[in-house]
């Protein structure tokens, strides 16, 4: 495995980077990396239903979409994110505890007991620390996730918009407490107190691990093709916002393995536009499935009858026909 060394704190610019890695270099690949305060928002989410806007405006927040499902997440100097890119061979898809083995093995020689706790997510006495998310891209795959080190919880909780189903699940009061920083966790004897400390030591520790692990250094033209795709992708409005469904229906479902909501335009009893959001994990284009729906009738026979001929789980991980065509009708 190779690393990269990367020390740029543009959002726009480091997820471009991922995306130049994964589907342009050969090989595999770990870095480890840091964002200016932002928002990260899940390929599938609905931006504006996930940030407080006015909020997020006036701190000058940062707010990038990134390639993966799953759902928002809150970025700072005070919290790093790890990216691991290799071949997918035998890894079953979104296998989330495959990649996060180093994280809690790290932790556990810290003295920290670190565990799932749901689906995608790490964390301490119950209190997330850890939001993963994954891409596949043809046999290989990307798996990042957030470490929250010493992040700025105030901002975590005011920029992000908290939806009413989580609100009546988990209690408002809650939500603050239901994440935590690694730091609070590490005992005052250890000499790790900030979070290049930190950083460094997870670097050390996945170094000891690997029998191979040498740097890569980006070449000027790998530089300037991460350039091009961060203008031509990350910094566009139309990617991190995108324009809000015109629909006449408006349905939104809460399930084990996530939340979807659709959004239909109808014309003469028929789908003339469908667009389905939520913090879903994919291995296939959701789009593909959508353009699969436009001119159906919008009929639950013939919407179940549709979703038979296409294999539901690859455009939603852990769902069933039964659950989509819920949302859907």
């Amino acid at each position: 495995m190779k690393y990269i060394i990367n020390e740029n704190n543009n959002p726009r610019y480091n997820l471009a980077l991922e995306e130049y890695v994964l589907k342009n270099l050969d090989g595999e690949y770990f870095f480890l990396w840091q964002n200016e305060p932002t928002i990260v928002i899940g390929k599938h989410q609905n931006t504006i239903s996930e940030i407080n806007l006015d909020y997020v405006e006036k701190k000058g927040i940062h707010v990038v979409r990134r390639m993966s499902g799953g759902g928002a997440v809150y970025h700072d100097l005070g919290n790093i994110n790890f990216s691991f890119i290799q071949e997918k061979k035998d890894l079953a898809d979104f296998d989330f505890s495959f990649f996060t083995r180093p994280i809690v093995d790290l932790l556990g020689e810290l003295g920290i007991k670190a565990e799932f706790n749901s689906r995608n997510d790490l964390a301490i006495d119950g209190k997330k620390f850890s939001g993963n998310a994954q891409y596949i891209f043809k046999k290989k795959i990307l798996h990042h996730g957030t470490l929250l080190f010493n992040s700025e919880m105030e901002e975590l909780v005011n920029s992000l918009k908290v939806s009413k189903d989580k609100i009546e699940s988990k209690g408002l009061k809650s939500i603050k407490s239901r994440v935590a920083n690694i730091k609070d966790y590490i005992g005052e004897d250890s000499k790790i107190k900030e979070v290049s400390d930190f950083k460094v030591a997870l670097f050390e520790h996945m170094k000891n691990r690997m029998e191979e692990f040498e740097e890569y250094v980006l070449t000027e033209n790998d530089k300037k093709e991460i350039e091009k795709l961060k203008k031509e992708k990350y910094d566009k409005w139309e990617w991190n916002y995108g324009e809000s469904p015109e629909a006449d229906i408006h349905r939104q479902r809460k399930y084990t393995a996530g939340k979807v909501e659709s959004y239909i335009k109808l014309k003469d009893g028929l789908i003339e536009n469908i667009k389905l959001y939520g913090d879903f994990f994919s291995s296939r284009e959701i789009e593909d499935l959508e353009s699969g729906l436009k001119g159906k009738k919008y009929m639950i026979s013939e919407i179940a009858e549709y979703l038979k001929t296409v294999n539901v789980s690859e455009y939603f991980s852990g769902f069933s026909e039964e659950e989509i065509l819920d949302v859907i009708i």
